[in-house]
């Protein structure tokens, strides 16, 4: 029920009304395995004292007034309907296994581990969750699904309520270090300016500042262009990996690619100033390209392009924030859907003898994208065409972008050190979303000097998603062997 005389309306953000329409509606989901097996009492008692249950988005009602204009309007909060406990196992199809008797999966082909068992059912669960489930507006819109035969949380929080980077910090709140119950999780470090007195001075300076704000003014103007194109006119050329309108509706499955951190700072190395993003960028043209060439082979000309949606976190700082910056009003780290996106192309290419050549293509792209303001204008004009032309023409046109494209993809850096919720040990933190038109959508969330990538796709377009996660395994890897060949 409504809390009475003491809160006002707040009607939702421009990014919130955005995704409260049917076609871009989302959900992020974030699967968290514990170590042992999980405490209801405690898990319930640790959301109530933290401040997921107090924060003003966790407590409010989705309502529409009279004009069909949405608003958040503070309610009481009953954690029960939160926090939803299933005891059942989950079988490898993602359904619970009613009665005793069926205590384990049926292994058809080769034996594989209990652990691989539970991340096959939790992921098939998930990819469920992500097309035939949306959260009821009959409360707060988040749930906490406790999968005690698996050990893993399952956190589902609308995107309405805040992007990833706020959605992380507040889960980090609500943590400790798994080394130290008493210490909140390490952030990530603040960047700092080495030596810029230095090299702000003189005449070389101002020359370099020039050359940037030409190069920034020429690419800006090239992608903005290419963006608005890619809205109306252009869409990629079909592949078996191709999705399209209605495909957010189609059946979904969901796998896991698992990656070290230090593998990605290996080849780092390998080119001066490439960043953790490029490698990733680079990763998934040379896996793609592979998976293309297992799915059509010699079906593909040389240098096609397949388009993805990044997400381009806008807050000044990188990474997680401190919950207190994010609540803060004039904080240029504030809570909510702060965030941008640029079209990002790789293309296919034929496997060779260099596979650091789609770490050059990517990294020269990215970089090229950086030195633009494409991802705060895609950010100013989803803002401008939901205040002047109206929610529905918004949705529209992100719809669009989606359809003309390939693949959405996010990477967001997450704790440095293993945590723990309500006392016990997190062992893997992975992130996702509900589907979207795009046959195939992949977040990377690091954790603990390892990073993890889930890739939900629509199971009648991509059937084997476990394959092209091993595509993007094998393609670090190789890189790594010919980033340490070339040292």
């Amino acid at each position: 029920m409504a809390v009475p005389g003491n809160f006002s309306d707040e009607p939702l953000s421009p990014a919130g009304r955005l995704f409260v329409q049917p076609k871009t509606e989302v959900v992020i989901h974030c699967i968290a395995r514990a170590k042992n097996p999980i405490d209801v009492d405690a898990a319930k008692a640790n959301v109530k004292s933290s401040l997921l249950a107090t924060h003003p988005r966790f407590c409010s009602l989705l309502v529409r007034d009279e004009n069909g204009f949405e608003h958040w309007r503070r309610t009481n909060l009953d954690i029960d309907q939160h926090v939803i406990v299933f005891n059942n196992q989950l079988d490898k199809s993602g359904k619970f296994i009613d009665g005793s008797e069926n205590r384990g999966f049926s292994i058809e082909k080769e034996e594989v581990s209990d652990e691989d068992d539970d991340e096959i059912a939790v992921n098939q669960y998930v990819a469920d969750l992500s097309v035939s489930t949306p959260l009821s507006t009959d409360k707060p819109l988040w749930e906490i699904h406790l999968l005690m035969a698996h050990k893993c949380f399952v956190f589902r929080i609308h995107h309405a309520l805040g992007d990833g980077i706020s959605l992380m910090s507040m889960l980090m709140a609500s943590c400790r270090k798994a080394s130290d119950e008493n210490a909140l999780p390490a952030m990530v470090p603040e960047r700092t300016g080495e030596n810029k007195g230095d090299k702000r001075r003189g005449l070389f300076w101002l020359l370099g500042a020039l050359w940037g704000f030409l190069e920034m003014a020429w690419f800006t103007s090239v992608f903005v262009f290419e963006f608005l194109v890619r809205i109306f006119l252009v869409c990629d050329r079909k592949t078996v990996i191709s999705g399209g309108d209605g495909v957010e509706l189609w059946p979904r499955k969901l796998a896991t690619a698992r990656f070290l951190l230090e593998d990605m700072k290996e080849v780092k190395k390998a080119i001066p100033n490439t960043t953790i993003n490029d490698v990733l960028f680079g990763v998934v043209s040379f896996g793609l390209s592979r998976y293309l060439d297992h799915r059509t082979p010699n079906a593909l000309h040389e240098g096609l392009r397949m388009t993805g949606v990044a997400m381009v976190n806008l807050r000044s700082k990188p990474g997680l924030q401190e919950l207190s910056n994010l609540l803060k009003d004039n904080s240029e780290a504030r809570w909510g859907n702060r965030f941008g996106v640029m079209l990002l192309p790789v293309f296919y290419e034929k496997a060779g003898n260099d596979p650091l050549k789609y770490l050059k293509r990517a990294k020269k792209m990215v970089d090229r994208k950086k030195s633009s303001l494409e991802a705060y204008f895609s950010y100013w004009i989803g803002d401008l065409a939901m205040t002047l032309l109206g929610s529905k023409f918004a949705s529209l046109v992100n719809h669009r972008l989606l359809c003309n494209t390939t693949f959405t993809i996010s990477n967001m850096i997450g704790p440095l050190e293993e945590i723990s919720m309500a006392r016990n040990p997190v062992s893997s933190l992975k992130i996702s979303t509900s589907s979207l038109p795009q046959a195939i959508t992949m977040h990377m969330l690091s954790y603990a000097g390892k990073a993890e990538m889930q890739i939900l796709v629509a199971k009648d377009i991509i059937p084997d998603p476990e394959f092209l996660a091993k595509c993007f395994e094998d393609a670090l890897l190789e890189m790594k062997m010919a980033a340490i060949g070339g040292q």
